[in-house]
């Protein structure tokens, strides 16, 4: 069975990370994207710039943060396909959704993580 996974994009890629997804807006500072790993880059269902900029990665905004992105997410044709790709990938590997905050529990991956998911689930 293959998993929908988050992973920093700073620790070490790996054959277990399978289909490797950057999911932030801007590029992770001090990565080289040749050596990135990645095999796809889905910048347009990151947070907007306007969104990204309220948050700032503050805990006491993550609950305001987390709707608003649900929100964007359920707006965006692309976060629909970009859920249907993650579905085919799953057929064959592990998809892991890379971000760089450097607290996982504040930031947009966890969050389009179980959104993804809940969009397999309906099918």
């Amino acid at each position: 069975m293959y998993s929908l996974k988050i992973k920093r994009i700073y620790s070490a890629a790996g054959p277990e990370d399978g289909y490797r997804v950057l999911v932030d807006r801007l590029w992770p500072r001090g990565i080289r994207k040749e050596a990135a790993g990645l095999d796809d880059w889905a910048r347009n269902i990151a947070p907007s710039t306007e969104l990204r900029k309220s948050f700032a990665h503050q805990r006491e905004r993550f609950d305001a943060f987390q709707t608003a992105y649900r929100e964007e997410l359920d707006a965006n044709p692309e976060a629909q396909t970009f859920a249907g790709i993650c579905r085919k990938e799953l057929l064959s590997r592990n998809v892991t959704l890379l971000y760089a905050a450097k607290d996982e529990s504040c930031s947009n991956a966890p969050v389009l993580c179980e959104w993804v998911r809940e969009q397999m689930e309906k099918g």
